[in-house]
């Protein structure tokens, strides 16, 4: 490298930062009001009726919906929504041990792997009765059978979809995710189910990492741990799927040297997982201090409140129109069958 481009390597760093700054400053903010919202149901109810993450999305989706964040906001937004949420996972690791890995045990990992080959098959079956391509009616079944728009991320090269394809799953799918979360431990209330319980739905049915940790956060630390480990489960299923559809692809003579082809391993195997069981490991071998600890799940906490706030400001409801009914159907149906399919495995397991 010349002595000239050392200077403007090193300047391209700072630009950046300066770049994802006030998006990021506007997460914060969003993040910042929904502590205080719930520091004032607080004080008036005793205890928070919507835990910050909740009002965090909910805040970021309807700043969204009256006012779109131009340009200057967005790298930081994506950054937030994206970046920061795969650093709380990671540090969310500190809290779980290898014990909790391994309690769930053979039967629940052999569970977990049929739950989602049936999704799958449920998914694309539906999606195939409402009139959807083969190729659509597959990214929507992957996405909420494995780990929403990363699946579809993924899996849509090697079935050769091409933009529009990708672009409505996505949409619909982004939209749906942040309603689960939602309403998924309104669910959990009138099921009455246990901490256990619900860690398990969680991590069974919601669609990206992340929101699991939104999703279980009403039931307590003990539900997120619980559907972080089972969510972790499945996620790890995508690459076996990946590899079994480039296998099917590949006898029916759809790849070519310029059409469909495997994603990389990052696709498969996201580095925010492998960082989460490095975590996991110094934990269960007394590596990390136990008076860090609480910091570690205290900085977790509030990176993923930051990181659902952009999520929020990412939310557009009227996406959900653009996407087309036959698709908006095809989600919500395969969605249903996969609780269903959830419920029945909790029940089996006898958590």
């Amino acid at each position: 490298m010349s002595a000239a481009a050392a200077p403007v390597a090193a300047s391209a760093r700072p630009a950046r930062g300066w770049r994802i700054a006030p998006g990021l400053a506007l997460c914060a903010a969003v993040a910042a009001a929904a502590y205080a919202l719930a520091a004032w149901e607080q004080r008036l109810f005793g205890h928070p009726w919507l835990e910050p993450l909740v009002l965090a999305i909910l805040l970021g989706a309807a700043a969204r919906n009256v006012w779109s964040p131009g340009a200057r906001w967005t790298p930081g937004v994506e950054f937030g929504a994206k970046t920061v949420l795969e650093i709380a996972v990671v540090l969310l690791g500190a809290s779980v041990s290898a014990a909790t890995l391994s309690s769930l045990g053979v039967f629940v990992v052999v569970g977990i792997f049929l739950l989602v080959v049936v999704g799958i098959v449920v998914g694309f079956a539906l999606g195939r009765a409402l009139g959807l391509t083969p190729r659509m009616a597959l990214l929507v079944a992957c996405g909420n059978a494995i780990c929403g728009n990363s699946a579809i991320a993924a899996v849509a090269p090697v079935i050769d979809a091409d933009g529009d394809e990708v672009a409505a799953s996505i949409a619909f799918t982004a939209v749906l995710g942040v309603i689960v979360v939602l309403a998924l431990p309104l669910l959990g209330v009138l099921l009455q189910m246990s901490t256990l319980q619900f860690g398990a739905l969680a991590g069974l049915t919601v669609y990206a990492v992340p929101q699991v940790l939104a999703a279980a956060a009403p039931f307590g630390p003990a539900a997120a741990q619980t559907g972080t480990v089972v969510k972790l489960v499945r996620v790890l299923m995508l690459g076996p799927v990946v590899f079994a559809l480039s296998l099917v692809a590949g006898r029916r003579g759809q790849e070519s040297k310029s059409q469909a082809r495997a994603p990389g391993l990052h696709r498969l195997v996201p580095w925010f997982i492998v960082g989460f069981l490095v975590m996991i490991g110094l934990r269960s071998l007394d590596l990390i201090p136990q008076a860090v600890l609480p910091w570690l799940a205290s900085a977790s906490g509030l990176l993923t409140v930051v990181a659902m706030a952009a999520l929020g400001l990412q939310t557009d409801i009227r996406a959900v129109a653009r996407a087309g009914g036959r698709v908006a159907a095809a989600v919500v149906l395969s969605l249903a069958a996969l609780l269903a399919l959830a419920l029945l495995l909790i029940r089996l397991m006898g958590l």
